[in-house]
């Protein structure tokens, strides 16, 4: 019996970067509208390789790299602006096949409606881990705060990120609700907005337990 989980942030408009403007009304227009105003990287969202200037769009990514199995992490030990290494990983480091996904599990998604502590005290991906992502052909990382690194640091956040985009792994920041996962593998989907020459989108961000559409033998 499969089981979907929903791990997407809901979009509010006292998100960094969301607003929201009514645009029509039932009772003046006959129907209600708004006009979204959303930052390309808020709430849940996915990283192009364009963010940091490595070739390739959000609208470019083949919707088969966005979907597939992966593997859920614990790491609600680590501290606040702590770096995550292989070695944490634990027996998903040796399990971890080429095509799979990450996802993260820190707790950090608790922290969303302190905007301060949730963005400047995260726990992130050290240069190890992000090369060795790399190496083993991880298709994609998902981590429960707004950045896989230091936002407040350009250079550590440009080494991270483009060592993981220019290694072809997609990069989903934002994740929540992953201690509802029971399963150390589940079927993991995270789809961001087709928008032309994107550096990245919102993206509604799902997992499937108990049952796996396809299998990938690698990445694409």
């Amino acid at each position: 019996m499969s089981r979907i989980v929903d791990l997407t942030l809901t979009v509010s408009s006292n998100m960094r970067g969301v607003d929201f403007e009514t645009k029509f009304t039932v009772a003046d227009h006959g129907w209600n509208a708004r006009v979204l105003h959303l930052y390309s990287h808020s709430g849940t969202h996915m990283d192009a390789p364009a963010h940091f200037g490595v070739e390739g769009t959000i609208d470019l990514i083949p919707l088969q790299r966005c979907m597939g199995p992966a593997w859920v992490v614990d790491l609600s030990g680590v501290e606040p602006r702590g770096l995550i290494y292989p070695a944490l990983l634990g027996g998903v480091a040796e399990k971890a096949r080429a095509g799979d996904g990450l996802l993260l599990k820190t707790g950090w998604s608790k922290h969303v409606t302190k905007p301060e502590h949730y963005r400047n005290q995260l726990p992130r991906v050290s240069k190890e881990l992000a090369i060795w992502c790399v190496e083993r052909k991880i298709r994609m990382i998902g981590v429960e705060p707004p950045s896989v690194a230091d936002v407040n640091n350009l250079g550590e956040l440009t080494s991270i990120h483009r060592t993981l985009l220019s290694g072809q792994v997609l990069i989903v920041e934002g994740l929540a609700n992953l201690e509802s996962l029971r399963d150390e593998r589940v079927f993991f989907c995270a789809i961001p907005l087709k928008i032309e020459r994107g550096d990245g989108s919102p993206c509604r961000a799902f997992a499937i337990e108990g049952a796996f559409p396809y299998e990938e033998s690698g990445s694409s």
